[in-house]
């Protein structure tokens, strides 16, 4: 089986690369950015699954046809907001961002736009947000990336993971302005959450692998949560040093929001912001959304 996701070396998908690394799941695990050709490479039948932000799955599957979401990595959406140190930015000052050049890769910076709207701040008028310098390959880590741009001065923010906005913060570069899973507001922080995707295809004609991959996702989370510290055993095989060793300490964190249920509450907000920013054409039921194998 081939198993994909659009950043590596993050925590944002980490129940999903333990399942593969510590062997409750069988499958080859690739590194295929960004999310929204992670999703089509799924449609097109060259991965049998995805874990990645379940919103963007709907750049792949319109009004979610052919595709479904088979379990949650983890609750929540799970982006960070860093801006450059010497602002002195305070911990929720959204209005920090006017003006700065903010990195994000395509996908999550769905939910950073919608974020700044409901501020009342324009992402298209007062703040410069686009891609982050450098980031083309298809096997890019995005954090880390975005935490190079910082430090380089080729951006002043970025909107990415939690092992990118960890190295910001530690080189003295970075301050964390949001950390959405924990800070946002109720509404965005359904945006949307990590998901393992499936095509109805793979569902329809081999339940039985969709159902182990559930299971493997379920152990994963499971593993960590009892020993965090199982993480550095992954992040050794797959990081540089550095990131292997600040991985547990991270994972540590997400552990209480590793629960793989997706419940019709979360659907239904993901719906409402796909809906909001056009990516969502009409009302689909929870059941065309979620396999309930």
């Amino acid at each position: 089986m081939r198993v994909a996701i659009p950043d590596l070396i993050s925590p944002s998908y980490f129940p999903l690369i333990a399942a593969v690394e510590l062997g409750f799941l069988k499958a080859d695990l690739e590194l295929l950015y960004p999310v929204t050709k992670t999703y089509e490479e799924l449609r097109e039948g060259r991965l049998d699954f995805v874990g990645g932000a379940a919103h963007a799955a709907l750049y792949a599957f319109k009004d979610w046809k052919g595709g479904r979401l088979l379990c949650a990595l983890a609750q929540h959406m799970y982006w960070f907001l860093v801006v450059r140190s010497d602002l002195n930015a305070k911990k929720g000052d959204l209005g920090v961002v006017k003006g700065l050049r903010i990195g994000a890769a395509p996908g999550p910076v769905d939910g950073l736009k919608q974020l700044l709207k409901r501020s009342g701040i324009d992402p298209a008028k007062d703040v410069q947000i686009g891609p982050v310098p450098g980031v083309v390959e298809k096997t890019a880590s995005f954090g880390l990336m975005a935490a190079k741009a910082l430090e380089d001065g080729k951006l002043d923010g970025f909107w990415a993971n939690g092992m990118g906005a960890e190295v910001a913060v530690r080189k003295g570069i970075g301050t964390v302005v949001l950390d959405a899973r924990r800070e946002a507001s109720e509404e965005a922080r359904g945006y949307t959450f990590p998901a393992l995707v499936a095509t109805e295809k793979t569902i329809r004609e081999r339940p039985e692998v969709a159902r182990s991959a559930i299971k493997a996702v379920i152990a994963a989370q499971d593993a960590l949560k009892q020993n965090p510290e199982r993480a550095t055993e992954v992040g050794k095989k797959l990081f540089p040093p550095t990131e292997a060793g600040l991985i547990a300490e991270l994972i540590g964190r997400d552990a209480p929001f590793y629960d793989a249920a997706i419940s019709p509450k979360s659907v239904e907000a993901m719906n409402r912001f796909a809906r909001d920013i056009g990516l969502l054409s009409k009302p689909v039921s929870y059941e065309d959304v979620v396999w309930k194998g």
